[in-house]
């Protein structure tokens, strides 16, 4: 079939693709070999996703997840458990702007004690480690007068 109406309702119906009649051989080879490199792409980044488990990436820097490391063109950066946590969890919400208070609820945990500039040391500390400039920081940005944010 070969109506627009036909086609639509094929791949809606589920279909990965739709070729027309007549077709040559050599087009079913294409179409065929397209589909097989999709699969190979997408089943390659499952693979390694299992294998190095949940990954961060953002430019230069790296966020190994589960493993509990981080890199910076490729050397290891080393964190503290606290700066690593609120790292993943800026990381985990990129474009989202989180106040001191809030990251401090979030990271710390809200029975927790303390004085929520604690967030500002640690953010420095980590622009410090991962920063190329932590002057000018490209990964975590400062939204004056409401808080933090990780770049998207």
């Amino acid at each position: 079939k070969r109506e627009d109406m036909d086609k639509i309702r094929g791949l809606g119906l589920g279909a990965d693709d739709y070729i027309i009649k007549p077709f040559s051989p050599t087009e079913l080879v294409a179409h065929v070999k397209a589909h097989i490199t999709r699969y190979e792409r997408l089943m390659g980044k499952a693979q390694q996703k299992a294998a190095d488990g949940e990954v961060i990436r953002s430019g230069d820097l790296e966020i190994y997840v589960d493993k509990h490391r981080v890199y910076v063109k490729g050397k290891e950066i080393a964190l503290t458990n606290r700066e690593f946590e609120l790292l993943v969890f800026l990381a985990k919400h990129p474009g989202l702007v989180f106040s001191r208070d809030r990251l401090f609820e979030r990271v710390w945990g809200l029975d927790a004690e303390g004085d929520t500039a604690t967030v500002m040391v640690h953010i420095n500390r980590i622009r410090e480690k991962i920063e190329p400039d932590p002057a000018k920081p490209i990964y975590i940005e400062t939204v004056w007068g409401a808080g933090y944010r990780f770049k998207e």
